[in-house]
């Protein structure tokens, strides 16, 4: 996939792991999960490492190992035995293929976890929308499995047509979508925040994207070994009635809600919005700290966040949002913030008499402040 050139990194790292592993299109926060990206990966690929003052790192799944009830909480540790969450930022220059994550029940078949993941498209990070703005998502109303199947039996044809089957959105910065196990999805070039279940199932149901060929294997690697060739399986594993929903924009569509209303926090100094919600794995807020103003914020569950405008203080640690960042150059701008720390408040400052102080939070499964947003529907 070629990158998208939107993450800030000098333009000679783009390809710092060599051109033979491909260009460097996401960076992932507050991470204590392995890249799974074939041979040639470092052992430590994907993890997010702590800093010490002093200039001494150790890696946060170390840490959350080691001290997790300090960090998470007990309550959190004993329920989810870990930080069971992967974020990250996705920026491609165009679309990837169409496709889904399997679900918990048919991960368990190939000893993995089922993946949902939500979106949201930061404008900071969306100045410019790159080769193809829409995402094409779940199958048109009327679509039949056998639809499908021809597709499957179409792979070595070139193009199979799924598309065809499909219906592509505009992506609107400053919105999102959530994405439930079995429903297929094309992202498109929009830079993405991703929270999303801490695995990297998947299965292809494309079998060409602007001219590259999709190989088979990427469809059937997350199947049981018996089904790779099981062309009906291989239909059923897509959840039906949420890919042919015919209110699959309003279904799936996520739009910012405000924490308490704007009209209540902006003389107080701040914005807080949910931008991912509905659903117990994850959630997500943005918050804004006006030019110049400064604000306590509490929260119950321990996050990661990532800066995407502006530069201060928070508690006692400069954060800057970089212009420009080489490739394993340290930045100000990823933090994670404990649940005690949370509960007891961060005190954030703005630094910039013109600039918004603007990051993007992260939460884990089952923070009890999004609960009331939990969509019933969804599991």
């Amino acid at each position: 996939m070629i990158p998208g050139r939107r993450l800030k990194l000098h333009p000679d790292d783009l390809y710092a792991c060599g051109a033979h592993r491909g260009g460097i299109n996401e960076r992932w926060f507050s991470s204590t999960t392995n890249a799974d990206n074939g041979p040639g990966t470092p052992g430590d690929e994907g993890l997010s490492y702590v800093r010490l003052e002093s200039g001494k790192r150790f890696l946060l799944k170390e840490a959350v190992e080691t001290a997790g009830d300090d960090l998470l909480g007990a309550a959190v540790m004993g329920r989810e035995h870990g930080w069971n969450l992967l974020c990250k930022f996705f920026d491609n220059m165009g679309p990837i293929p169409h496709h889904m994550h399997q679900s918990d029940a048919q991960a368990t078949l190939v000893g993995r976890r089922g993946k949902p993941e939500a979106y949201y498209f930061p404008p900071q990070y969306n100045q410019t929308h790159n080769n193809f703005p829409h995402t094409f998502m779940g199958l048109e109303p009327g679509t039949t499995k056998e639809d499908v199947r021809r597709c499957l039996e179409d792979w070595n044809k070139g193009d199979n047509g799924i598309t065809f089957l499909s219906r592509a959105y505009r992506l609107q910065p400053g919105t999102g979508w959530q994405i439930d196990p079995g429903i297929l999805h094309a992202p498109g070039s929009l830079c993405t925040y991703e929270p999303q279940v801490n695995s990297d199932v998947f299965a292809m149901y494309q079998s060409e994207v602007e001219g590259r060929i999709i190989d088979w294997s990427l469809l059937t690697k997350d199947v049981p070994p018996d089904k790779h060739q099981d062309l009906d399986y291989l239909v059923e594993m897509l959840d039906w009635d949420a890919n042919v929903n015919p209110n699959f924009g309003a279904s799936n569509r996520v739009f910012p809600r405000p924490v308490r209303p704007f009209s209540e926090t902006e003389p107080e100094g701040y914005r807080e919005q949910w931008i991912c919600y509905g659903t117990r794995y994850y959630s997500a807020k943005e918050l804004t700290v006006l030019p110049g103003r400064s604000v306590t914020i509490r929260d119950n569950a321990a996050y990661g966040l990532i800066l995407t405008q502006g530069y201060g203080t928070m508690n006692s640690l400069r954060v800057s949002t970089p212009a420009m960042i080489r490739f394993g150059q340290m930045t100000e701008d990823e933090l994670f913030v404990t649940a005690p720390a949370a509960q007891a408040g961060v005190r954030l400052e703005n630094l910039s008499a013109t600039d918004p102080l603007v990051m993007l939070k992260h939460f884990g499964p089952g923070n009890p402040d999004a609960g009331p947003l939990r969509n019933p529907s969804r599991k």
